[in-house]
């Protein structure tokens, strides 16, 4: 959930699509989504967010970052994939390099070397949504769902997809020791965009909507890039 994947970006960073761009709101489950919307909102407000202050009370923003780098190195392998899929292939050679920059100089993912210089290779942030979004499947229905980010029913199919590609699926057997990493990555992440997320809550009124609208923007932006 991650704070609805931090309201989406903060709103894209407060940005839009290009003017000439139409986002059409496809959201038939409303009532449903406005009742899964609230309860991940609650669950945010009353755990998710005492914890992460709790974590960000006793834990470094250093150490914060270099988990969360950790985390991000782990699950190189669905942006590499859908790097292939997509034809992206100097994307894929970039997260294949900054895989194996970060593992060895980066200490197991650590530190996050290959994007500084002399190296220079950026994160190419593709999945399996877009991948299916590039290859012509349109958005479906808006959905929202317990404990999970705002999605469409493709990126649901997507968010799928990339979990089965996650390496922690298979390098940790028991589920609960995969949930525990889980909820560390999302605890982590929570508390590294505490402030950011709470500004966007308290200066907009219509939450519910900005956030479906601030997601369907991103996500178009993404597949057209």
């Amino acid at each position: 959930m991650a704070a609805e994947a931090d309201a989406t970006d903060v709103a894209q960073r407060r940005g839009g699509p290009p003017p000439d761009v139409v986002i059409e709101e496809y959201d038939p489950w409303e009532p449903f989504n406005e009742g899964m919307f609230e309860f991940n909102r609650w669950l945010d407000r009353w755990v998710l967010k005492p914890v992460a202050k709790g974590y960000n009370y006793v834990m470094p923003d250093l150490l914060q970052q270099m988990i969360g780098n950790g985390f991000d190195n782990i699950r190189f392998v669905p942006r590499f994939v859908n790097c292939t899929l997509q034809g992206k292939f100097g994307g894929a050679g970039r997260e294949l390099g900054r895989f194996v920059l970060n593992s060895t100089l980066g200490v197991g993912g650590l530190g996050d070397v290959a994007k500084r210089e002399p190296f220079n290779l950026q994160k190419c942030n593709e999945d399996t949504g877009q991948t299916l979004g590039v290859w012509g499947a349109g958005p479906g229905p808006y959905l929202m769902l317990p404990f999970l980010p705002p999605l469409t029913v493709r990126d649901a199919i997507g968010y799928a997809a990339d979990g089965a590609m996650d390496p922690l699926a298979y390098f940790l057997p028991f589920i609960w020791t995969g949930l525990g990493m889980k909820a560390g990555d999302t605890v982590n992440d929570r508390s590294v965009n505490l402030d950011l997320y709470q500004g966007f809550e308290e200066t907009t009124v219509e939450f519910y909507s900005a956030l479906r609208n601030a997601y369907l923007q991103r996500r178009l932006k993404l597949i057209k890039e």
